[in-house]
Parts: C-alpha cells; sequence; structure tokens
C-alpha cells in the first residue's frame, strides 16, 4: 500500500505551484468548484427522486373506525365515567 502523506503532498505542491500564477486580486472557484457543485447536484437530484419513490408509497387516508365493534360506555371513547357512583 502506498504512503499516503506522500500523494498528499504532491497534490498540494501542484495546487500551489497553481496559486501562484492565479491574480490575487481575482479569486474563481474553478473546475473543482463546479465539480464539488455538480456532485451535490446530482446527490440532491437522487435524494429527491428516492424520497418522491417512497411518499408514493404511503396511504394518507384515513379509515373509519368501525363503531360496531366499540364497547357501549358513557365516556369518549367506549369508557364509562368514573362519576357515576
Amino acid at each position: 500500500m502506498p504512503d499516503m502523506s506522500a500523494s498528499v503532498s504532491l497534490a498540494v505542491t501542484q495546487f500551489a505551484t497553481l496559486a501562484k500564477e492565479v491574480d490575487k486580486d481575482k479569486v474563481t472557484p474553478g473546475v473543482l468548484g463546479f465539480i464539488v457543485f455538480a456532485v451535490m447536484a446530482v446527490a440532491v437530484w437522487g435524494l429527491m427522486k428516492s424520497m418522491s419513490k417512497h411518499m408514493g408509497k404511503v396511504d394518507f387516508e384515513e379509515k373509519p373506525e368501525d363503531q360496531t365493534a366499540a364497547p357501549s360506555g358513557d365516556g369518549p371513547q367506549g369508557k364509562a365515567s368514573p362519576a357515576n357512583g
């Protein structure tokens, strides 16, 4: 397995030499900025597509409760009130 620090230092020295050629008064994101933005845009698009597919599987309709199966009582939801004596 090659040494990662050697690869990193080589990449940094190459970027440093490119940075010396750049005008100090004009800063642009360049190709790397575009690539990062494009990757993030594709990732968000994929996440939105996946979310849309999963939300399509969700059933939002409420099913009515069956009133004949509920126990009879005076209080709400079929519970008897404690004040009956």
